[in-house]
């Protein structure tokens, strides 16, 4: 009996060995970002914010079926408000106005991965972003309909990091496609739990985004 146990073990440890690889490498891609206030009953939310992340990642599959992933990326996360206001006096002239919040973010996405196959997973984490700096900036534009082409613009910027929290927790659902060679493209949706705003009483603000990118994984047995 202990024969065959041993013998069960050896075999087990030497099934668990081979199903575990490590990878690791860059990636990059597409973000789509907004922001959302709620405030009681209220809930306001910004125009996506396009813009990109760049970084790399690190898998480690434990077997056939499942894996764990972490990432080191770098994103300027955000949102936007657009907004155009006619002159009551002349029809001919308008303001656009753009209000456009920048979070410059470090982001460590965690995640654990199941394999549908071996090219195709599903994964589920959450994205632990460190904000390194926050802007503001609003730009106005004057312009005159009766001059085809001409535009008067101001713009402001402002540094708000002492009204924002640095931790921005934001639980994720994702699926990743990877071919023989390791180039792979994934996208997941990271929906933002962290209330960003310092001093918001009872409103709170959160950071949800989009990303879909590609990238490619050295390693493996």
């Amino acid at each position: 009996m202990k024969k065959l146990l041993l013998i069960a073990s050896v075999v087990l440890m030497g099934v668990a060995t081979k199903a575990q690889e490590f990878r690791f490498g860059p990636k990059a891609g597409y973000s789509l970002s907004t922001l959302k206030y709620k405030d009681n009953q209220d809930v306001d939310s910004t125009d996506p914010m396009h813009t990109f992340y760049v970084g790399g990642v690190a898998e480690y599959k434990i077997s056939d079926n499942f894996g764990i992933q972490g990432e080191l990326l770098y994103s300027p996360l955000g949102g936007k408000i657009n907004e155009q206001a006619q002159d009551p006096d002349d029809a001919a002239t308008y303001i656009k106005i753009q209000q456009k919040t920048t979070l410059e973010t470090l982001l460590i996405p965690v995640s654990a991965k199941f394999f549908v196959s071996e090219n195709f997973s599903l994964s589920a984490g959450a994205s632990f972003g460190v904000i390194l700096s926050a802007k503001s900036k609003t730009v106005a534009d004057f312009g005159l309909g009766v001059i085809p082409g001409f535009e008067i613009s101001a713009d402001d910027e402002r540094d708000i990091k002492d009204q924002i929290n640095t931790l921005n927790i934001a639980p994720f659902l994702g699926a990743e496609f990877m071919l023989e060679n390791g180039l792979f493209f994934d996208a997941r949706y990271n929906y933002g739990v962290s209330n960003l705003a310092k001093n918001s009483g009872d409103g709170k603000l959160t950071n949800s985004f989009l990303q879909v990118g590609v990238g490619f994984k050295f390693g493996g047995n």
